[in-house]
This record gives structure tokens, sequence and C-alpha cells, in this order.
């Protein structure tokens, strides 16, 4: 396996002051304790869990097909015939206080062989060790740079860390991570770990995945340099307004995706914890209202959890 190097060392975040306390680690300059804890605690345990876990029927794939199948949150299982790609897997029906509201799609054990772990960045919600101690040992597990301390003791038999616009690549698939606008602290200590989203290429077909992210002017970048035929993209957590530091909406996502220049757009991030302000089934009823007026509606392909989608 080799990495190819395809950055500029001036587009890496600089080196931040270390937050001080949660307040700095949240996208909103007004948190409130109370307020957080009746929003997204109190009311979520009130709340029914839905959601049904399935056997995932996977399909048999010919040479130029692509299965997406969505776990929830923004966990994805990405098949091609030869390759099996997981990403930000997240079984987890509780973060610590914050409760799963909607069931994952399958179950760890429902999962096939994996070939590729993708790891967007170091959040609780995105990097879960405990589901990732779960999961079938991948022969490589990328993620960005800062993030490879996390991985180890998991059973990883490669972990590779990437900048911004590197590549790795083996045989005829390559992974690159790209930019994001987000934030990668795992703790208030940290400042020192990367985030971003990936592009997947092989067989022809490529797909990118944003993982967490803000609206910015990266994403005509990626498209630029990639236009990738199938884009997952966030469309939740950003109510209130500050929010959008860090989050976009269905209407930004929308504009990302135009940006993007892809011919689908997979939504995530979304219906399945409580991470923000705006009711669980906003984000797509809005998105779906959007691509109708802008007629992009055949575009968007909105998933089911735990059943796999020919592309």
């Amino acid at each position: 396996m080799s990495a190819e190097k395809n950055s500029k060392d001036d587009l890496l975040p600089g080196r931040k002051r270390i937050p001080r306390s949660f307040k700095e680690l949240t996208p909103s300059n007004h948190f409130k304790p109370a307020v957080f804890f009746y929003e997204m605690i109190w009311k979520a345990l009130l709340t029914p869990r839905t959601g049904t876990q399935r056997k995932p029927k996977f399909p048999h794939l010919k040479k130029s097909q692509v299965a997406i199948t969505w776990i929830g949150h923004a966990s994805f299982l990405i098949q091609f015939t030869d390759l099996n790609v997981l990403i930000d897997p997240n079984f987890a029906n509780w973060l610590f206080l914050l409760k799963r509201l909607k069931r994952a799609g399958c179950k760890v054990s429902d999962l096939p062989p994996i070939d590729i772990l993708l790891l967007t960045h170091a959040h609780f919600d995105h990097f879960h060790k405990s589901t990732l101690r779960k999961i079938p040992m991948p022969d490589a597990a990328i993620m960005p740079w800062g993030v490879g301390d996390l991985a180890k003791g998991l059973g990883f038999k490669n972990i590779i860390e990437l900048k911004w616009w590197e590549t790795y690549f083996h045989k005829d698939w390559k992974v690159t991570l790209v930019p994001s606008k987000h934030w990668g602290a795992r703790t208030i200590h940290d400042h020192h770990r990367g985030f971003g989203g990936f592009v997947m290429e092989h067989r022809g077909r490529s797909i990118y995945h944003a993982g967490d992210s803000a609206y910015f002017d990266g994403f005509a970048e990626i498209g630029k340099k990639f236009k990738p035929e199938i884009s997952l993209l966030p469309i939740g957590a950003y109510h209130p307004e500050t929010f959008r530091k860090v989050h976009m909406g269905p209407d930004e996502a929308l504009e990302a995706f135009i940006q993007l220049k892809s011919q689908f757009f997979v939504p995530m991030h979304y219906g399945t914890f409580k991470l923000s302000f705006e009711p669980m089934d906003e984000p797509p009823r809005w998105l779906e209202e959007l691509a109708r007026k802008r007629k992009l509606l055949s575009k968007i392909k909105v998933l089911d959890e735990g059943k796999p989608t020919l592309f």
C-alpha cells in the first residue's frame, strides 16, 4: 500500500488555543447548561426510540455497481464487487447522556468483512470506540492527522493518517482526505486533531462523504478536483443559527451539492441523535421542499436505514 501526497501545508488549520471549557467545544457561544439538558437530554429521555433493525439483503453486484447502506447518523457501508468500506460506524444506543432516538439500521453482526474503515474526525458520534472494537477487523483504518493514537489497541491492521488533499491508494482504489469546516477536538485538552471528509474512488465510481461540516467554499474546490458522482452530505444540527458555524442545514447542503457537481445527493446526520433544537423530522422534509423548487428532487436519494441501495 502506498500514499500519494497532493497537499500544501498552508491549507491545514493553524495551531489553536486549547479550549478552556465545554462551551468552547460547542458551536454556540450562548451555550446554557439548563437549556442543553432540557432540550437534548430530558426531552430525548422521554421520547420512545423508533426504527427497526433489519438484516440487510446485500445485493449481488455487477462490476460497475456500488451499493450504499445507511446505518444511521453519519454511518455508511459502501460495497463494490471486491471491496467493503465502512465510514464513521456508530451503533450506540447512548452517547454518554445523549439517547439514540432511532435504532441503527442493522446490527454489527450483520456487517460483511470490512476492507477499509474511514473515520472523518474524533468526535464521539463519529469515532465511537465501543463500536470500533466490535466491527470486523479492516485491512486499513484511514483517518485525519492527529487521530491515530485513538485507534491504537482497537485491532486495526494498518492505521493511516492523512492531511488535507493527501491520497492513500492500494491496487485500483484510492481515498483522499478533503477539507471541511468543522473542528476535531475530542476533549477540551485537544488542539492537534484533524478533521475532514473523504473521496473514495474505485472501479470508475467516486463517492464523497463530507463528515461534519458547515458550508464553505471548499465544496467548490472539491467539486473541481473530483466531481464526485455521489455525495453523502450532512443536513442536521443547524439550529440555533450559531450551530451553522460547524454544521449545515438542508439549504446550505443543497448549495454544497450544486458546487460539488455530483449526480446524486444522499442526506445524512439527521434523525438519529438529538444534537440541536430543530425538530427531528424537519431536515429531510425541508430538503425535499427545497429540491422540488429547484427541480433537483430526482437527484436526492433519501435512504432507509439498513436497506442497501444500488447506484
